[in-house]
């Protein structure tokens, strides 16, 4: 079992979306029982609550099941429970390394490193952007090569 950890700052907005889009995408591919998929914030301001509306907007739309996405705070113990980490941005991806103990093997990377024609590796918080719908098309072109990562590196 290969555990994934998609990681934001308040994880109701791109990380539940990557989480969403990747789970599609791993069931599809025939690897649910294979691959497990979560996400977390670095903040803890929305812990407890649904992903933000514009994000289960383009999910519905998309007709992604969104079901079980509850915002949480990212944990040091979950750097020994994950094999990979995707942080959405530089912000998330130095606040997950505070929290790394050395030797760990745990391998934390940004979500646009898979993007090929990504013009910035950071994934841009719709939070504030209210760009939704180019989030979305990032972390789907980001997710479909990260899974073939996974396939070929750990399964």
């Amino acid at each position: 079992m290969v555990n994934v950890l998609f990681v934001c700052l308040g994880n109701i907005c791109r990380s539940p979306m990557a989480e969403a889009v990747f789970r599609q995408k791993v069931s599809e591919s025939g690897l649910a029982e294979d691959i497990h998929i979560e996400s977390a914030g670095t903040g803890h301001w929305h812990i407890g609550n649904p992903p933000h509306e514009g994000t289960l907007d383009i999910l519905s739309e998309k007709e992604i099941n969104a079901d079980g996405l509850i915002a949480r705070q990212v944990e040091k113990e979950d750097l020994d429970k994950f094999d990979i980490v995707v942080a959405m941005d530089a912000e998330n991806l130095g606040s997950i390394q505070t929290l790394r103990k050395p030797n760990q093997k745990v391998e934390v990377v940004r979500l646009l490193d898979f993007a090929e024609q990504a013009e910035d590796n950071d994934v841009p918080d719709p939070y504030f952007t209210g760009n939704f719908d180019d989030v979305y098309d990032m972390i789907e072109t980001a997710c479909e090569s990260l899974l073939q990562e996974v396939k070929e590196k750990w399964l």
